[in-house]
């Protein structure tokens, strides 16, 4: 879910809370594209930084609070590991309010800095066949509604005396409050404060602010996880932290039936067994007017293939997330996943269709996750547990379905094509330049590393996410600043030199206007994974086909922005000229003959793949359409045609092109 900065009033605030798709979708980033001035370089504009503490300041501060609230020294580690990965995200609160090491949340105080946005008008659901189906609006919960897991700061400043305002910025307090929330947790649940870290399984589990025992305990056994098989970092403020492995520690694990904690309905969830699912259906339910919600029954895959994975930004606080999944005037997606624990619930079976990436030909072949985020500001971060829960469950669909662990296949909801011409402005951008795909492939256990030498015809983008910080304008207003942060995006110019104007995407401005360092525009952009074809080195640069033309990115050998990889690639048949390009692979008309299924324009985009010019292949498939208009399913049906599609890298957004038109080839 994504939209524009409005003002920051409550009412306003009731007024613009929104919830939206999924696609590894972050709701986060709305094109607000003609804000903000050009980026005609890479430099830095910042805010002045105090000095930073020596490296091995914040292991001596976990030290120090572990011996004055008696927590394991290893516990206290584990805990923060799972929430931050130890990073302080220099005082900027996470999706759900979360600050610090220790991820002490004050989502009221969040709630009131934080911009938020409006939706953009995709109809997550991008069928032509039918109306446009839009996202209604959710209020912002008062601080008062807000569950006590999104309240723990205010806990914890009770706890150490400390005020909320140096619990939220200075990573040695907030270790603290960690520290004694923890050691308050252990008292609670009658359990003597023990220097054997075997006996702190229930207070790791009630840390961890979930209401039902699974989740309660896979969090838990996340972080002993941690703690047998240690780790070892620098954070993003250059803290040297290390957690020594204890690989014979067992937790006592009977500690849990203490928790007190509720039995989630796990229902018709298809889960993996690691981690806590839900079953939270979404309805299918005709509401007048020949009009029902929120999603399609289908067969899948029996009737059509389930090619990808789409990651979304809810947008929304995970109450209002579920209400909202479950109102059936609105729009669905098959999870969502809660920021503080990672916990999942499933809302729509996998075999049928949920509306959510605003392309119905990927909505029709593929599964959305919605996770959690209520701040919209993009610079906002994601726990390491739902990271953690997240790839947990890509991989399990990645298993079921035989969908490759790739960028061309698990995708953003800014990956997401417009269907036609029209529809390419008010796509969704989430979950941003923000969201960490680098360590989210890790966990996958993929990570994005070198394939081939150094002339290589394929580059995988790969900067290094903490250290990699080009300028973004408009989380906050249109044109200023944001805050430093990570990205996993690198910027491409018209030529080689970091004052060369940015590339240009006609489908975005077909104007002619310049694209800008909008943190929601994508129109000059390529993400961490996604694979291109080089058209060219030069020195410390290297240019890729994008959108139709050459796109150069600061590629230094000493701190590259990319890695060499194999691929094959496309290009036009033997003496085309050009072929179009297309933002859904449709049937040809034929197809559809026969049948009382009206058939479907095929209508190219505004982009032009030129001779010479090459692309990185994904997919091939035929050309198919799910005609679902109705509520009675017995109309329903797949129409496949003889005509075939390549998927391809083409922009940031992927992109098909009629294998007719295309010669496919190893470099």
């Amino acid at each position: 879910m994504q939209g524009s900065v409005t003002p920051r009033s409550a009412s306003a605030r009731r007024r613009a809370w929104q919830a939206g798709g999924l696609v590894v979708s972050a709701a986060l980033v709305l094109p607000l594209l003609s804000a903000g001035p050009s980026a005609t370089a890479e430099r830095t504009v910042r805010p002045a930084r105090s000095a930073q503490p020596a490296s091995g300041a914040l292991q001596r501060d976990f030290a120090a609070a572990a011996a004055q609230y008696r927590v394991p020294q290893s516990v206290l580690l584990g805990v923060a590991y799972l929430q931050s990965r130890w990073d302080a995200h220099g005082g900027a609160p996470s999706v759900t309010g979360g600050y610090g090491p220790m991820h002490l949340t004050d989502a009221g105080t969040a709630l009131e800095e934080a911009p938020h946005h409006t939706d953009s008008g995709e109809d997550p659901r991008g069928d032509d066949a039918r109306p446009a189906r839009t996202g209604g609006e959710a209020g912002v919960p008062e601080v008062s509604e807000l569950p006590a897991r999104l309240k723990t700061l205010e806990r914890a400043a009770a706890l150490t005396g400390l005020p909320a305002a140096e619990l939220r910025q200075s990573p040695s307090a907030n270790v603290r409050g960690g520290a004694a929330l923890l050691a308050a947790e252990q008292k609670q649940l009658g359990q003597p404060l023990s220097a054997d870290p075997a006996d702190w399984y229930g207070a790791v589990a009630r840390f961890s602010g979930a209401d039902d025992t699974a989740t309660a305990t896979t969090y838990a056994d996340d972080v002993y996880d941690v703690i047998r098989t240690g780790e070892r970092r620098t954070t993003d403020s250059g803290q040297q932290i290390s957690l020594p492995g204890s690989p014979r520690l067992v937790p006592h694990r009977t500690r849990a039936a203490d928790l007190g904690l509720r039995t989630a309905d796990t229902g018709r969830t298809e889960c993996p067994k690691t981690v806590a699912c839900e079953w939270i259906p979404a309805p299918y339910k005709e509401f007048g007017d020949g009009d029902y919600g929120n999603h399609d029954k289908g067969d899948r895959p029996a009737s059509q293939g389930i090619d990808y994975i789409v990651v979304h930004d809810t947008e929304a606080t995970w109450d209002t997330t579920l209400k909202l999944v479950q109102n059936p005037e609105y729009v669905s997606w098959q999870y969502s996943l809660r920021s503080s624990d990672g916990h999942i619930a499933q809302h729509v079976p996998l075999k049928d269709v949920a509306w959510h990436a605003g392309n119905w030909y990927v909505n029709s072949k593929s599964v959305g996750l919605e996770h959690e985020g209520f701040l919209t500001s993009p610079d906002a971060w994601y726990t390491e547990a739902m990271y953690r829960a997240s790839a947990r469950l890509v991989k399990y669909l990645a298993k079921r379905y035989g969908i490759p662990l790739d960028r061309q296949h698990v995708l953003g909801h800014d990956n997401v094509p417009g269907t036609t011409t029209a529809t390419i402005r008010g796509m969704h951008t989430d979950p941003g330049p923000y969201w960490d795909w680098a360590h989210y492939f890790e966990l996958l256990g993929k990570p994005f590393t070198p394939s081939a030498g150094p002339s290589s015809g394929v580059v995988t983008v790969r900067p290094r996410y903490a250290k990699h910080q080009p300028l973004y304008t408009g989380c906050v207003k249109a044109g200023q600043p944001c805050a430093p942060h990570g990205s996993g995006a690198v910027r491409l110019h018209t030529a080689p030199a970091q004052d060369a104007p940015l590339v240009k995407d006609i489908g975005l401005r077909p104007g002619g206007q310049d694209s800008t360092n909008g943190v929601n525009d994508t129109g000059a952009r390529a993400s961490t994974g996604q694979q291109y074809a080089v058209a060219e080195r030069r020195g410390e640069w290297t240019a890729i086909w994008y959108l139709g033309q050459k796109a150069w990115f600061h590629n230094p050998r000493t701190r590259p922005t990319a890695v060499n990889a194999r691929g094959l690639l496309l290009t036009p048949r033997d003496g085309a000229a050009e072929v179009p390009v297309y933002g859904r692979a449709y049937p040809e008309a034929a197809a559809y003959a026969g049948t009382s299924v009206p058939v479907q324009a095929i209508s190219p985009l505004p982009y032009k793949l030129l001779a010479g010019q090459r692309y990185v292949v994904g997919d091939r498939a035929p050309g198919e359409y799910f005609f679902a208009p109705r509520f009675d399913t017995a109309g329903h049906r797949v129409i496949r045609g003889e005509e075939a599609y390549h998927e391809i890298q083409f922009g940031h957004r992927v992109a098909y092109v009629k294998a007719s038109d295309v010669r496919v080839f190893r470099p």
